[in-house]
């Protein structure tokens, strides 16, 4: 008798191995103080002190809703930047990604873990922020409305995990954070995520579509209705456009 013998993993297998790396990818980043904490707790602050306490005097429920979208994008990319561009880093710089390399596990299964441990950050980060709105804000939206920033939050968090990967790729774990930093907090504020660009110089306003953090920010804002009336076509070809560039250059200089 013949007997038919294959590499092949059985699927249920190949499953259990992808959610069992996402799983422990995202243990150690819960488990990691200097990443939990602030990714976390940062967003969910901001709102309290700017959308909440300090809402009452400038613009009140509208500056809230603003603030709702845009701090919710603000959480999504930091969770995405710091867990790509730092852990990467550091990783590579130790050689754990070579040891991951030489380890039996399926493909892609590493990238795919740290991705599934930023789009659940930007998940619990939205609730967050959805319950401070919704409970002390006084923010009333439609059910729609709330899965639609909800689903926002969760898929924008790719463009950034790509980003943050190819920052990764660049420079050395001692030298991530402070490049994820200098990324962020400026793109953050020159793409009106803390306060709308109108209060700022006019020249702001006009360079903003340069950031990929604007585009996400005025897909949340379409679904509250305070966006500046761009077409959400245009957006959403620009961030799937820019995850593509900055996933196949991070695939360039991570297969050297």
């Amino acid at each position: 008798m013949n007997t038919i013998t294959t590499d092949m993993p059985e699927p249920g297998t190949l499953l259990r191995s992808y959610g069992l790396e996402a799983k422990y990818e995202f243990l150690r980043a819960l488990r990691t103080p200097m990443f939990a904490v602030p990714t976390l707790l940062f967003p969910a602050l901001f709102y309290v002190l700017f959308g909440i306490v300090l809402s009452g005097s400038r613009g009140g429920v509208a500056a809230a809703q603003y603030l709702l979208a845009t701090y919710g994008v603000f959480g999504v990319i930091g969770a995405s930047l710091f867990g790509f561009g730092v852990s990467v880093a550091i990783e590579r710089e130790n050689g754990y990604l070579e040891l991951k390399r030489a380890l039996p596990m399926p493909p892609g299964a590493y990238l795919l873990a740290k991705m599934a441990m930023a789009v659940l950050f930007s998940a619990i980060i939205s609730v967050m922020l959805a319950v401070l709105a919704a409970g002390l804000a006084k923010v009333s939206l439609a059910p729609w409305q709330w899965l639609a920033l909800f689903l926002v939050n969760l898929t924008g968090a790719l463009p950034f995990c790509a980003i943050g990967l190819y920052v990764g790729s660049l420079v050395g774990g001692s030298g991530a954070p402070a490049v994820v930093n200098l990324l962020h907090l400026p793109m953050a504020f020159l793409s009106g995520l803390w306060m709308p660009l109108h209060l700022l110089s006019p020249i702001f306003a006009k360079l903003a579509p340069l950031w990929p953090a604007w585009h996400l920010g005025q897909l949340a804002l379409k679904v509250v209705g305070r966006d500046s009336g761009a077409s959400a076509a245009m957006h959403v070809a620009v961030l799937l456009g820019l995850t593509v560039v900055f996933f196949l250059l991070a695939r360039r200089r991570l297969s050297r």
